[in-house]
């Protein structure tokens, strides 16, 4: 399937008393998502850190209790997720879920669903200070492509879209569509993560897909604030936009953003576009640097 609509949410972090809460809410986004024919639907970064609220003050409002707690979560969280796949016969890069590994270790793990079952995941590669410094949240290791029935795809968590050879090797690899579930809780940093996603597809001649959370959660040490608009970038020639975005939201309030992807036309610009690129990107590497004195 080569074209096809996606929905990219702003995502608002809210509290819950119940898991029934958390479960109607997503049920809300998937289906309303789904009604308007969307095939593929990106979720942002840390959206899960919702699911702290359930557990109380003592272990909400402590970063490392709030790491631990949501572990007896995640079975249900992912069952969750692979029944309203199902159910709605669509694709679902779900918010990225701090996950434990064997060393006691937690990754920033985006899981992408299909119809069909658990696709695949991407862990964040590269961290922010506060990952590092206060949360410590370890890095990934590995840069994955997912193959899907919509074609293949790769992810990049927030920062990780700020470092340009990440995206280039997945584009090698033959993903023509990179998500980009974010998580910024300035406009500064809406921004590096916005120029980034522009960038990547400027650079590899595809489109990249912006989710953000939204809104405030004073209760949250983790999510307490969140800026962001959910966009999608295009290559930059004819039949795309002249600007690169394909959509964005309005404002940063909740809601779904909209746009049709057609991944046959990846494959035209890259052959019969104004310029090449991706075609070029192996000569940057030919050229002589300047020494160092």
């Amino acid at each position: 399937m080569h074209t096809f609509k996606l929905a990219s949410a702003q995502y608002d972090s809210v509290f819950f008393e119940h898991w029934d809460e958390f479960a109607r809410k997503l049920d809300d986004w998937v289906s309303r998502a789904a009604r308007q024919g969307a095939r593929l639907l990106v979720f942002p970064e840390y959206g899960s850190m919702e699911l702290a609220s359930l557990f109380g003050e003592a272990v909400y409002s402590d970063l490392a209790k709030q790491l631990h707690a949501m572990q007896s979560l995640l079975p249900r969280w992912v069952a969750q997720h692979k029944s309203l796949a199902a159910e709605y016969d669509v694709h679902i890069l779900a918010s990225s879920f701090p996950t434990a590994q064997e060393d006691g270790s937690f990754v920033n793990r985006a899981n992408l669903f299909g119809p069909e079952d658990l696709l695949g995941y991407q862990d964040k590669l590269i961290m922010t200070r506060f990952e590092n410094e206060q949360w410590h949240i370890s890095p990934g290791t590995d840069i994955k492509v997912i193959d899907t029935t919509l074609g293949r795809i790769g992810i990049h968590i927030c920062y990780d879209s700020e470092f340009p050879m990440i995206a280039n090797h997945q584009v090698a690899a033959g993903a023509d569509l990179l998500l980009v579930p974010s998580c910024t809780d300035t406009q500064a940093g809406f921004h590096r993560v916005r120029i980034g996603c522009q960038a990547r597809a400027l650079e590899n001649q595809c489109y990249v897909v912006q989710s953000p959370t939204v809104g405030d959660a004073n209760w949250s040490p983790a999510v307490d604030a969140n800026t962001g608009r959910a966009s999608v970038y295009s290559p930059v020639d004819y039949g795309f936009p002249a600007n690169g975005i394909l959509a964005e939201g309005e404002n940063s309030d909740p809601a779904w953003v909209y746009a049709t992807v057609d991944l046959g036309e990846i494959a035209r610009i890259r052959n019969e576009g104004q310029v090449f690129n991706y075609r070029d990107w192996p000569k940057q590497f030919e050229k002589n640097a300047p020494g160092r004195d």
